[in-house]
């Protein structure tokens, strides 16, 4: 099998550049050994709220249902938090404090704070472990992401060198292309569920009357000429950019037969709410009934479980604590 490991970490709700970007491609793209996860104890590196928390482990379970990923592949990284914390100790006992302190995401967010979590430090290797712990042979990351994923081949290859084989080496590999959904208030950034300016981000279960205030808010600039020239006009590429993405077609022909900002932003938002409009609707059933969402969850931890398994057990046994 070439298991491969995506991950979506609930820090926020779920919003437009999350499916576009990413969760729209696992669902059209799935392959037969494909596995999804959320992520939630990697939300935990800086203080949080227990039942924020858990709201948004479900909501971006929903998600995941919802955008069509197969449900089959799915789970909750915490459903499986004895598997993972164990194999995760294994590995910090196999990491050097040099290994954890120069991942440069650490360096980031701890630079200029006098008191940061030892999460922050450690989650590199319970990322390490979420890979292992499957088998992946490969994970799709971003750049930032791709030291971690290197971390987890050292760590692999010193755990199979010292004690014996028993992890897949895990490759990094670089995902088709989504799209590129920018901050509609801040279109020099990406749209993020840490933005400060809620009228830039667009969430999935935002009611189309919500999505369409924020597309007529959207910046542009004032030349008010729909061209796709995003060195020039960033703000009306990411129009289109998603309203090529919304149609399947390329920004260039998105642009064909709009001649003025108004009559772009309101094609941009007629076609996403067009297209969040069955995600919306299927998100809200399953967390406004529970039933169905905690069998898919109940039922994706139990084939988690059984996948991992022997490794984890054998794992444990070469290391001699097992």
């Amino acid at each position: 099998m070439m298991i491969r490991l995506s991950g979506i970490t609930p820090s926020g709700e779920a919003h437009l550049g999350n499916y576009l970007g990413a969760v729209r491609r696992w669902a059209r793209e799935p392959g037969p050994d494909d596995l999804y996860f959320v992520s939630n104890l990697h939300a935990m590196t800086t203080p949080h709220e227990p039942e924020r928390l858990r709201s948004l482990t479900q909501h971006q379970l929903a998600f995941l249902v919802a955008s069509g990923v197969p449900w089959e592949s799915m789970f909750v990284q915490s459903d499986l938090v004895r598997e993972h914390m164990a194999l995760s100790w294994l590995l910090e006992c196999t990491c050097t404090f040099g290994e954890a302190r120069r991942m440069v995401q650490f360096k980031e967010k701890s630079e200029g704070n006098s008191s940061v979590r030892l999460g922050l430090l450690t989650y590199p290797v319970l990322m390490a472990a979420d890979i292992l712990l499957h088998g992946t042979a490969t994970v799709p990351v971003g750049n930032d992401q791709k030291q971690h994923v290197e971390l987890a081949r050292t760590l692999a290859r010193r755990f199979n060198t010292t004690y014996g084989e028993v992890f897949v080496m895990p490759e990094a590999v670089v995902p088709t292309a989504g799209a590129r959904v920018r901050d509609l208030a801040n279109p020099a950034k990406k749209m993020s569920k840490s933005s400060s300016d809620q009228d830039g981000i667009v969430y999935v279960l935002d009611d189309p009357a919500v999505v369409r205030r924020k597309f007529q808010r959207a910046v542009t600039d004032g030349l008010n000429s729909v061209r796709y020239v995003p060195q020039e006009q960033p703000g009306v590429a990411n129009l289109l950019e998603i309203l090529a993405s919304c149609t399947d077609t390329t920004p260039e022909a998105a642009a064909e037969g709009i001649t003025g900002y108004r009559d772009l932003k309101e094609a941009v938002a007629e076609a996403v709410a067009a297209e969040a409009a069955p995600v919306r609707e299927r998100m809200l059933d399953l967390l406004e009934g529970g039933a169905e969402l905690q069998k898919i969850r109940a039922a994706g931890a139990e084939r988690a479980r059984e996948r991992s398994a022997a490794r984890l057990n054998r794992a444990l046994e070469l290391a001699g604590v097992g």
